[in-house]
């Protein structure tokens, strides 16, 4: 694949696992039935609530990448990865946990807290599938963070609108001080074969 599209391709992949992470987070992930029958929709903003910012963060990167230089692209990869597998960890807390990760919108809803009183509170939960889309999005990141590390170095690097030349530094005075100094360096003078001019106080008698 050209290059130009390898980093295109790689760019629009992290903008997607930021996207799929953030899309995740707004969802609905738990659903509670608590002692009393009481029921409680627990979103992936209540279940696992540093998504956001690590969504936000994923694409913030991908933006930056498509304009940075070598070395700044693998360093930025390394955070890919790094946010990546956070992402991951983030959502897989939460699926592994539920009540726990529902915590805080018990607490809200009954004014009760404490581990072992929430977890008796509840008797049954049923999860849905966009935690799933959570672990994919942070999967996905770790993965294009890991490919910009390896393949970064072969990108063309960005393009520079404006550019000097040594002629377009030179050309103010013709070259005239350029010339001079190459001549002083190569160990010539360069005023040999100027007349110097005399001296305006010079008396009759002197000449």
């Amino acid at each position: 694949m050209n290059p130009r599209r390898y980093r295109l391709a790689l760019v629009l992949a992290g903008v997607l696992a930021g996207l799929l992470t953030l899309l995740s987070w707004t969802q609905l992930w738990f659903t509670l039935t608590l002692d009393g029958g009481q029921q409680l929709d627990v979103s992936g903003q209540a279940a696992a609530p540093a998504l956001s910012s690590l969504a936000l963060a994923g694409l913030a990167l991908s933006a930056a990448l498509s304009i940075a230089g070598r070395v700044l692209r693998v360093v930025l990869g390394v955070v890919g990865v790094g946010i990546g597998g956070l992402t991951i960890l983030a959502a897989a807390t939460a699926i592994s946990d539920p009540v726990a990760a529902s915590a805080r919108t018990v607490s809200d809803a009954t004014a009760l807290g404490g581990a072992a009183t929430i977890d008796a509170l509840v008797l049954e939960l049923t999860a849905t599938g966009w935690p799933l889309l959570a672990l994919a999005g942070g999967a996905l990141a770790s993965i294009t963070g890991l490919l910009v590390v390896v393949t970064a170095r072969r990108w063309p690097g960005p393009t520079r609108k404006y550019e000097t030349t040594t002629d377009a530094a030179t050309s103010g005075d013709g070259g005239g001080s350029a010339g001079a100094w190459d001549a002083l360096s190569g160990g010539s003078d360069p005023t040999a074969g100027y007349n110097s001019p005399r001296p305006n106080n010079e008396t009759e008698h002197d000449r």
